[in-house]
């Protein structure tokens, strides 16, 4: 065969290095198929059993670059600053600040810069966490490897590993490239990539190749743990090539969207403006040619009714609002990284979740095991008991399990699993021989002979010399264990025959015991001569054994998760399980926790790859609760993206790497923060730092009372615009004859001073009734709808603006003013100044009945307490001393343009609060009704 040639655009570096241009978009690893013989991998990649050469290695690492994983360019800082800037709502204060400086509040004016700047960098800053996911993923590559290099072994930087290379891999190691067995076998733990919660065996001897790559049984890929044995594989993919890689750049692929609550922030920005400019604009020609105005007056008072419809504080009391939902979500263990995904929690209607870590413990424990005389149930804590003697069936059972085990019962501190070593399955089995009685490590020893676990024969032994003979014990999946029995234990711990009912027997119950979702070992044993053993194979040493029993083992389910599930159902959230792992087993777990009570349905990864969109979307798009078995990285992101197309709101928990492009690409990843990999937590939006699914409904209950309080202070806020501007509408459409009730600085001094306080109160509101047995609301839901315009415009807005101006009237006349009275001089002027006082005294008295009837939406305050919520009574008393402090201080008076009341002026302000905040119960009791 004509080898290939390439063109190399070397580039000498700024240091004088050479770097290869990324012009070179081929290599040799390119046209290798890792299924196809080890001797053709041989000729394509140019290598052999004593692997590359140091010159040859160095060579290739310019073809094929670095080891590691390479990072997307990153965002353009400038342009996200700007973009934070320009967002409709901080548009909305700049003009508040370029009016402010119009009216001559210029300190007013630097003073809403820097809140604009402030909110600008603060979200800046934590959109950033979203882009470290693929910096998280260098972390699971080694920082060295065991190659062979000019015919010996040795340990060189992970990063110069090339396509070609033949690296050693042992215990405690962990995989540096994607490599294909050529020798020995050992085991990995794949969680990581597949979500597997069983370490798996890749040999070179394996023949199960078929399925997806990652399945593949003869191949280790870089990142994965090497739990034990000893192997040696071939190189043939690196960096962003491995499979790793690959899923490196699906998750750098995936964008992030808004959040629902930002879509309708920016909807109620653009209704403000709209509203605001409308009106700014339509009241120019309405004070010239009606009120008679002259063109300078009626722009100036443009500027005041732009000023009464922007809120000011509306945008950095939303940002606050959602950085209290962060800290009250962090003191329950659930870190945000995104300040507005806090909202989005509380709209979201399906939970996409794994199971191993997720709804389980992630840790292996026995619970039944069968004997035929016999069913031994285990404690939860596995509490140890009066031991079995020696020679019982349980015992017997016990010295075989710990005979045909590698892993290691550690002492450490706490004796907890932490201190264990090796793989999970075998420590839970270690801990049950000890609970039955078996002396801790009594069997560890130099084997005579190991058969490691082969996964085509589903099983293990071992070989013991004791005395003159020898011992086989064997352990597996039981279906291939009792094909080797012919004898079983009895009663008595005698044995004889195994007859056909008796098999039939053990079938039943492994078929019981497996739909409940349980991992089933089988152990057997025989004795055997020396002359059997030094003679025989593998197939005919494990011949003719005895069975000794069952075991039953569970990663079991965390005991928060059925009270949280049923809450989900309650809220009408539904559960769908994205698992690695088998169906039988992920439907077990579902099932124990209350997950699919509607209807369940188990769709392997196999199945799912041949659906249609359409297929698909048809079983998503209902009410039953679903199990993907078997998923991959792709599969989960595309059924988060089929269940996001439907309308849904997607919350994607997972810990492995495999999960960061669904957890990047759905609408709340949630990620392990004790179990969970770096790469995991660095793609979500959560992270969880106690692993408890419990948390995530927490979350979302959190997130659905923050939503409520965005709410309660944007009516709040909203009410107090219709006392701002109708004072405006009645100076013009009087033509003057009104003078104006209410000044530009007054109307600052409420949206900016009295009325922000109250404002954050309303967002540490506590929960309404009832507030996680209503269903989800849509994404599509508008924040501002027209029911709460009619209740904040018209019911609040409107008993406000009506009290208002019959307070100002009521000086007015008074004070001796008359219809049409020049009030710009003389005794009259003090009676206006007095008049506008009594508006802007009006509107803050009126605030306060807004703010107690906005503390609910649709539930009467008698139900949530009047004194429930402090800080709305200390916002309260801070802003009627600020009020007091603008009508008493004589340097406040000048700037604010207001005098002090007399005392029974006063009196007449203490009803209003009653006043608006009665209208708006009644309101309220009609809705209920």
């Amino acid at each position: 065969m004509k080898p290939r040639t390439k063109q190399l655009n070397l580039v000498l570096g700024s240091r004088g290095g050479v770097r290869v241009s990324e012009a070179v978009a081929d290599s040799e690893s390119d046209a290798v198929n890792p299924r196809e013989s080890v001797e053709r991998m041989f000729r394509d990649l140019r290598s052999d059993r004593q692997g590359l050469s140091a010159r040859e290695a160095e060579r290739r690492s310019l073809v094929h670059g670095s080891n590691e994983l390479q990072r997307r360019r990153g965002r353009e800082w400038p342009g996200e600053i700007l973009r934070q800037l320009t967002h409709p709502l901080a548009l909305l204060l700049w003009v508040a600040a370029g009016l402010a400086v119009v009216s001559g509040a210029s300190p007013l004016a630097v003073a809403i810069v820097l809140v604009i700047l402030v909110n600008a960098v603060f979200a800046f800053v934590q959109e950033l966490h979203a882009e470290q996911a693929v910096e998280a993923l260098s972390a699971f590559l080694p920082a060295t490897a065991v190659v062979v290099r000019d015919r010996a072994e040795q340990v060189v930087d992970a990063r110069t590993l090339v396509p070609g290379d033949v690296i050693v891999l042992d215990e405690g190691g962990r995989v540096s490239a994607d490599a294909r067995l050529i020798s020995g076998s050992v085991q990995v733990d794949l969680s990581t990539l597949t979500g597997e919660s069983v370490p798996v065996t890749v040999s070179a001897d394996s023949t199960s190749n078929a399925g997806a790559l990652v399945s593949a049984r003869d191949i280790a890929f870089s990142g994965t743990d090497v739990l034990g044995g000893k192997a040696m594989g071939l190189v043939f993919a690196t960096g962003m090539r491995t499979e790793i890689g690959r899923i490196a750049a699906l998750s750098q692929r995936g964008g992030r969207d808004e959040s629902p609550l930002e879509k309708q922030v920016k909807k109620v920005a653009w209704l403000i403006a709209c509203v605001a400019v409308v009106m700014g604009a339509a009241f120019i020609p309405l004070g010239s040619l009606i009120a008679g105005l002259s063109w300078g007056d009626s722009i100036n008072f443009a500027i005041g009714l732009l000023v009464a419809n922007v809120p000011e504080g509306l945008l950095p009391i939303i940002t606050l609002a959602l950085a209290v939902g962060v800290r009250t979500l962090a003191k329950r263990g659930a870190l945000v990284k995104r300040i507005s995904a806090v909202e989005t929690l509380g709209s979201t209607s399906v939970i996409c979740t794994d199971k191993t870590g997720t709804l389980t413990q992630n840790r292996m424990r026995v619970t039944r095991i069968w004997m035929p005389s016999d069913v031994l149930t285990f404690d939860a804590d596995d509490a140890a008991t009066d031991p079995w003697p020696e020679g019982t069936v349980p015992r017997r059972l016990a010295h075989a399990i710990t005979s045909c085990c590698t892993a290691e019962l550690r002492e450490g501190p706490g004796d907890g699993d932490e201190c264990d070593s090796g793989d999970p399955t075998e420590v839970a089995l270690l801990r049950a021989a000890e609970y039955i009685g078996e002396p801790r490590n009594v069997a560890i020893q130099a084997h005579h002979t190991i058969f490691p676990f082969d996964p085509e024969l589903r099983r293990m032994s071992t070989v013991d010399r004791v005395g003159d003979r020898f011992r086989i014990q064997a352990k597996g999946a039981p279906e291939e264990i009792l094909s080797l029995c012919v004898r079983i234990v009895g009663s008595g711990a005698s044995e004889h025959g195994l007859e056909s009912s008796e098999r039939s027997e053990v079938a039943a119950v492994v078929h019981r015991w497996a739909r409940e979702g349980l991992r089933l070992i089988a152990v057997a044993e025989r004795s055997a001569t020396a002359e059997e053993v030094e003679q025989l194979s593998r197939r005919d040493v494990e011949c003719d054994m005895t069975l000794l029993g069952i075991v039953a083992m569970i990663d079991p389910p965390r005991p928060e998760v059925r009270a949280a599930v049923a809450k989900c159902h309650t809220a009408g959230i539904r559960i769908i399980v994205v698992t690695g792992d088998h169906g039988l087993t992920a439907r077990g777990i579902a099932e124990s926790v209350g997950i699919g009570n509607a209807g369940l349905q188990v769709v392997t990864g196999s199945e799912l790859e041949g659906m249609s969109e359409k297929d698909l979307d048809r079983l998503l798009y209902t009410d039953n609760e679903i199990i993907f078995a078997r998923s991959s990285p792709e599969e989960k992101l595309r059924i988060t993206d089929a269940l996001r197309a439907g309308g849904y709101v997607v919350a994607m928990t997972g810990d492995g790497v495999n999960d960061a492009p669904a957890l990047r690409r759905s609408d709340i990843g949630v990620a392990m923060g004790r179990s969970g990999t770096d790469v995991a937590r660095e793609a979500a939006t959560m992270v969880l730092t106690d692993d408890n699914f419990a948390t995530i409904v927490d979350a979302v209950q959190a997130g659905r009372r923050v939503y409520d309080n965005v709410r309660k202070f944007i009516v709040y806020i909203f009410a107090h615009a219709t006392p701002e501007v109708v004072p405006f509408l009645v100076y013009a459409l009087s033509g003057g004859q009104i003078p104006l009730p209410l000044t530009v600085m007054q109307i600052l001094a409420i949206d900016l001073g009295t009325e922000t306080l109250p404002a954050l109160a309303l967002g540490r509101e506590r929960e309404e009734p009832g507030l996680m047995d209503r269903a989800p609301r849509k994404a599509s839901q508008n924040v501002v709808d027209k029911a709460m315009l009619v209740r904040s415009w018209g019911i609040l807005g409107g008993v406000s603006a009506a009290a208002v101006m019959v307070l100002f009237m009521t000086t007015l006349v008074s004070g001796g003013w008359t219809f049409g009275a020049d009030v710009s001089s003389g005794a009259l002027e003090h009676t206006w100044k007095l008049a506008t006082t009594m508006s802007f005294l009006g509107i803050v008295s009126c605030q306060i009945g807004t703010a107690v009837a906005s503390r609910t939406e649709r539930a009467s305050l008698r139900k949530i307490g009047l004194f429930s919520n402090r800080l709305l009574l200390w916002g309260i008393a801070f802003e009627v001393v600020f009020a007091a402090v603008v009508v008493t201080v004589p340097t406040a008076q000048r700037l604010f343009g207001t005098v002090s009341p007399t005392w029974y002026q006063v009196l007449w302000l203490l009803p209003l609060p009653v006043l608006v905040w009665g209208c708006d119960e009644f309101w309220r009791w009609t809705r209920r009704r």
